[in-house]
Formats: structure tokens, C-alpha cells, sequence
């Protein structure tokens, strides 16, 4: 390469040429820029983003398209799912509630753009926090969600990456709760598929934030930066994501026809381009997703060390207080678990059996760290003993056989409501009784019940009403409720 100084050109043109210094001066700024300009052209190459994706059919797990989906990408902002997996986790046990304040440090007000530009000393609500979070990606209200929830930034990216690989992310790693650049902050496309699957699967009261298309923050009207959604038929969510050592991320989720598929696209040259594939993507992988299927793929497991120092009590609820943890991560993912009362042990054998025979397209191929290879993993762990497990929890824990067998004969399937959980099995219930009293002909046919699972050392109990013969009736109620005062949400089991 020769760079040429417009003095030097016009030097040279004109047959006259600068006495020595000058021309050694010149000489050795044409060989600076040289070297800058090498340096300058080699660093994007070195760190340019590559393109890696994958599509999962969200009911069986098959994964239906793969490229590089097991190579280490930066998240950028598909970071901020992991934040709000957690904050929907503290939501569901009790340990904050919509309108618990949020206030930002001043590490917090410092974080650059996306953001919501709050001062240091202020607070807006966790419901705030969570919308800026999927519509316009702020940096800052993730920090000062991940600071409340884990008292400090780093404490919350350990508690984050706990969390990943408890769920399975088995080569994700976070340092922070927004996605902001760090080399040490990485994932997989394999691990953001399953991070999208368990947002929806864990928490279908709170996953409709995802398809928010604008909200009112002041005299700002914020709109979210997922062009597909309400372009592309079916889907639903979930996250953008982009910095320049990441390229243009995208998670989506898309349900259409009784098809489910969760897909991920990491890596793209520009916002444009990434939209198209996963259009693309969409396109040609929905109509092969099985009808199919439990849905139940990525097993809950315990509630992350959250919220330590206190815990925000719901409406007629005790406040839980968090207990501890160590951040030891599990060497094998968690055994799954029964989220709903009506599932079994057949169920749960239906989504975690053995795929169908291989394709023999390779792309198709189960890989080592496959979902399909982590299903038959699991399904080759060392049953827990029936009579020592109640079929009515969401995670293991031990309870007499008497209890046990009553549980499974109290639980009713069909559409369910949910309105709470308490640490104490008598106050679930006493919850319940006093929603049916204020909640009148909508729960006159109802069945009370609880619903056990594991949160630190102990555990809590969900308190729902079931015996509702469609969604409209189930909806219905938690309108209802939702009138008196209840916290509610129906769902399927």
C-alpha cells in the first residue's frame, strides 16, 4: 500500500521536489499511516461477527436447522433475557412485585445508550424496568434490575450464569446484566434457543411482555426495536441484540397453525439483513414443526439466590425470605420436573424420549451438546423412588407417601388460574378460600389446590383453581379476580 500526501503528489507532478528533512519528515508520516492503516483495516476482521443460528420445534425439541449453533458468540442484549428470566423468577416466588422500586446507582445512570436516561438516586418500577428492557433494550434499567436482584452487578452475573447452567446453557457465560462488551461474556446459538423455550414454558404469565409494541415512559412514547413482530405471522417475541464485536442478534419465537419453533440468528452484517433470515427462517422451518408434543423441554429448576437482604411480600402473602447459595454449577442438567399437576411420569418420558432416527442431512444431525443428546441424557439419570416424590411439584421434594397419593388424585387438568404463593401450604389454601369468597359465580365450579416447588432450602407453594372447561372461562375468572384485587393468570396443564 502507498498513501501519498496531497503536498507530495502535487511535488511530484509539478518535477520539483522538498529539500531532505521535509522529505524525510514526509517519509516517515506516509509510513505511519501505513502502519495505522493496516492496523485499523486487520482489526475488524479479527473481531467481525460471524453468523451462527438455529430453529427448535418448541414442542419436541428437534432442531430442525443448524449452523455453528455450538460456537461461542457475544449475547449482546439477548443478555437482558436472562435478566428478566430471573426477574420473572422473583416476580412468581414473591420476592418483589410489579411496583417494587427500582433505583438506579450511579453505575447504573452511567451505562451508555440503549437507555431510559433515569438519574442516579431515582426509581421507576420493576413493571418499568421490564418493558424498557424489551422494548427499547436500556442498558441502565438492566443494571439497576440486576443490582436489586443481586445486590451488586457482579454478584448478579454470577447468580446469571448459575442460573444458564442450570437450565442447560452449558457454554453460556455472563459478566453483566445488559450485554454491553465484554470478551469473557459469551453464548451459544444452541443456548439462546433454550433460553427462548424456557421464558415461554416457565412463565407464561409474564412472556407476553416479549410482543409489547410500545409503552408510555413520561411524555416518551418507546417503541420496540423487534421489527417482526406484527410483520411476520406468528410471532411473538423475544429479543434483539447488537454491538459491533456481536453483529445484529435476534431470538424469536413464532407459534402458528399448533406449530411451535423458537429460532436464533447471531452475527447478521446489519439489523436488515438479520430480519430477512429469520423471516427466512420462519418461512421454511414452521410448516416442518411437529403438532405434536408437551412442550415441557427445559426443566425448571430451584430459584436463583435473589433479592437475600429482603423479600417484597404480595398481597396477602408472607414475604419469603431468599436463602443462600453457592455458586457450585451442576456438572449434568437438572432431571425434569413436574411444572403442571395434571403431568406424569409418561408425560414427561413423551418430551425427553429418543428422537426419531437420524436425518441424513447433516445439518439436521444431532450434535454432542444437542438438545436432542442433553434429552437422552436425561432420560438416562437414575429415577427418584415414586413414593418419595410428590407428582404435584414443580421440582422434587420429599413428602409422604399418604400426602403424595392425595395430591395426585386432587389435581385437576384442563385450563388452570394461578393467584399466588405463599411459603406455607395452609396459607395457599387460606389465599384460595378467600378468593372463591370474593370471586363469586367465576369460581363457584372451581377446585382449589397447591402446587409444591423447590426455592433455596425449602420450598413454596402455588395456589390455583382449576376444573375450567376452556381458556374463555379461565380468562374470565382472572378478570374477575383481577377486579378484587387478586394477582392472576390461566394457563393450559
Amino acid at each position: 500500500m502507498e498513501l501519498k500526501s496531497s503536498v507530495v503528489s502535487k511535488s511530484i507532478f509539478n518535477g520539483s521536489a522538498p529539500y531532505a528533512p521535509v522529505l524525510f519528515f514526509k517519509k516517515a508520516c506516509q509510513v505511519l499511516l501505513v502502519s495505522l492503516a493496516a492496523t485499523f483495516t486487520a482489526i475488524p476482521v479479527a473481531f467481525a461477527a460471524q453468523y451462527a443460528g438455529i430453529v427448535v420445534d418448541a414442542k419436541t425439541g428437534k432442531v430442525l436447522y443448524s449452523e455453528n449453533a455450538d460456537s461461542l458468540r457475544y449475547p449482546a442484549s439477548l443478555t437482558k433475557m436472562m435478566t428478566l428470566y430471573l426477574t420473572f423468577e422473583a416476580l412468581e416466588a414473591g420476592k418483589i412485585n410489579k411496583d417494587t422500586p427500582v433505583r438506579f446507582s450511579k453505575n447504573a445512570s452511567a451505562e451508555p445508550p440503549s437507555k431510559l436516561g433515569v438519574r442516579s438516586g431515582n426509581a421507576i418500577t420493576v413493571e418499568q424496568a421490564i418493558l424498557s428492557m424489551v422494548t427499547r433494550s436500556a442498558n441502565d434499567s438492566s443494571t439497576a434490575l440486576g443490582e436489586l436482584l443481586g445486590g451488586s452487578e457482579d454478584r448478579f452475573a454470577r447468580i446469571m450464569t448459575n442460573k444458564a447452567r442450570a437450565l442447560g446453557m452449558t457454554r453460556t457465560t455472563y459478566r453483566n446484566a445488559n450485554g454491553l462488551p465484554n470478551d469473557a461474556q459469551m453464548t451459544t446459538a444452541r443456548d439462546q434457543a433454550r433460553l427462548g423455550m424456557a421464558l415461554r414454558q416457565h412463565f407464561p404469565q409474564y412472556y407476553s411482555y416479549f410482543s409489547t409494541r410500545s409503552f408510555r415512559f413520561g411524555k416518551q412514547t418507546i417503541g420496540n426495536h423487534n421489527r417482526l413482530l406484527g410483520n411476520v405471522r406468528g410471532v411473538d417475541g423475544i429479543k434483539t441484540g447488537y454491538t459491533r464485536a456481536a453483529g445484529f442478534n435476534l431470538v424469536t419465537s413464532a407459534q402458528a397453525d399448533g406449530r411451535s419453533i423458537v429460532g436464533v440468528v447471531m452475527g447478521g452484517k446489519s439489523g436488515g439483513a438479520r430480519d430477512a433470515q429469520m423471516r427466512a427462517l420462519v418461512a421454511k422451518y414452521m410448516p416442518a414443526a411437529s403438532r405434536r408434543g408437551g412442550g415441557n423441554l427445559v426443566a425448571e429448576t430451584a430459584d436463583a439466590p435473589t433479592m437475600q437482604a429482603q423479600a417484597v411480600a404480595q398481597p396477602g402473602e408472607t414475604a419469603v425470605a431468599a436463602t443462600g447459595g453457592s455458586f457450585n454449577l451442576p456438572s449434568n442438567g437438572p432431571v425434569p420436573d413436574f411444572r403442571y399437576s395434571g403431568e406424569t411420569t409418561q408425560s414427561i418420558e413423551v418430551a425427553y424420549a429418543e428422537p426419531v432416527k437420524a436425518s441424513a442431512n447433516p445439518v439436521l444431525k444431532a450434535m454432542p451438546n444437542t438438545l436432542e443428546a442433553q434429552s437422552r441424557k436425561v432420560a438416562k439419570a437414575a429415577p427418584v423412588p415414586a413414593a418419595d416424590v410428590d407428582n404435584q411439584i414443580t421440582n422434587s421434594v420429599a413428602k409422604p407417601a399418604a400426602e403424595t397419593a392425595a395430591a395426585a388424585d386432587n389435581a385437576p387438568a384442563g385450563w388452570v388460574i394461578q393467584i399466588g404463593a405463599t411459603p406455607d401450604k395452609d396459607q395457599a389454601m387460606t389465599l384460595l378460600e378467600n378468593a372463591k369468597d370474593k370471586g363469586g359465580k367465576a369460581l363457584r365450579g372451581a377446585t382449589p389446590f397447591t402446587v409444591a416447588f423447590a426455592s433455596g432450602d425449602g420450598h413454596l407453594y402455588r395456589a390455583r383453581f382449576g376444573g375450567f372447561s376452556n381458556q374463555d372461562k379461565a380468562v374470565s375468572a382472572c378478570k374477575s379476580l383481577k377486579s378484587k384485587g387478586f394477582a392472576c393468570w390461566a394457563s393450559l396443564q
